[in-house]
């Protein structure tokens, strides 16, 4: 199941591509900042906000180390270690997002605090109580052995450590319309409710310390994105169809009706690993 997964998201010469269009915007290719990547880079729902958002939650200080699992192109770990100057170790099943992360990171100047690696979610490459804080955005959906995933979270964080997620939900449980961002089959898709979420968060040993449902935000933001598309405003020359490709609409567009009518939920939430 995890090489079907990563051969869901794999894309040959993705850094290559990716780089060509930041040239082709217009950006400072010698000055790259984390703001400039923000429109390729945050590969989950919300993207920036998102991030900002849990971020603020998870308070990572200065020295604290990171493990962001299922780091994807890396600009959640970028941003955290830009932000609030932690150090970052990111974690992706997919070989080609983790060779376009490390050259994502080193185009902004990152590569000191920054660093991605090959790995599972359900199998961490790190000794127990590695980490002070862990991080996971738009993961699980991918994930059938959920317990075994949560459980891995915990075991490498130390003591007290702090867990942000966010994570697409099950609604009413009707059947999607694929293909979806995470999925091109209902074979690749493991959405739990939330509820079962969190009875499996706290099975693994976590306190919950913050939990939200983010669905109406999401709804909001997309809304008025295509407000500004009808108003005439050019689509953007950066964003994640450089990533996905010529499916992206139809991935989109299949989420939002989902989430419309309840059939996909976003959620965040902040765990604690007990003292």
């Amino acid at each position: 199941m995890n090489d079907t997964v990563a051969q869901h998201y794999a894309q040959p010469a993705l850094l290559t591509r990716l780089l060509d269009a930041l040239r082709a915007a217009g950006k400072d290719m010698a000055r790259l900042s984390i703001e400039d990547l923000a429109p390729i880079d945050e590969f989950h729902s919300r993207r920036r906000r998102a991030t900002e958002e849990l971020a603020a939650w998870l308070a990572p200080t200065p020295g604290m180390q990171v493990v962001d699992i299922g780091s994807g192109l890396g600009g959640p770990a970028r941003y955290l270690a830009q932000t609030f100057g932690c150090t970052v170790t990111g974690v992706d099943l997919t070989p080609d997002f983790v060779a376009t992360a490390t050259g994502l990171t080193e185009a902004v100047g990152l590569q000191d605090r920054v660093r991605f690696q090959v790995g599972s979610a359900v199998s961490l490459p790190f000794p127990d109580a590695s980490f002070d804080a862990a991080w996971s955005q738009n993961v699980a959906m991918n994930i059938a052995d959920r317990a075994a995933y949560y459980a891995e979270a915990f075991r490498v964080l130390r003591p007290g450590g702090r867990l942000a997620i966010q994570d697409v939900a099950t609604g009413t449980g009707a059947p999607l319309d694929f293909p979806v961002m995470w999925a091109d089959r209902p074979e690749i898709s493991f959405l739990r409710t939330p509820e079962d979420t969190r009875r499996l968060l706290e099975s693994a040993g976590f306190r919950v310390a913050q939990w939200a449902d983010t669905s109406e935000l999401s709804l909001a933001e997309s809304a008025a994105e295509r407000a500004r598309a009808r108003a005439g405003e050019a689509p953007p020359a950066l964003g994640l169809h450089l990533v996905m490709g010529p499916s992206f609409r139809d991935r989109l567009r299949n989420a939002q009706r989902a989430m419309e009518d309840g059939r996909l939920r976003l959620i965040a939430a902040l765990l604690v690993k007990p003292g």
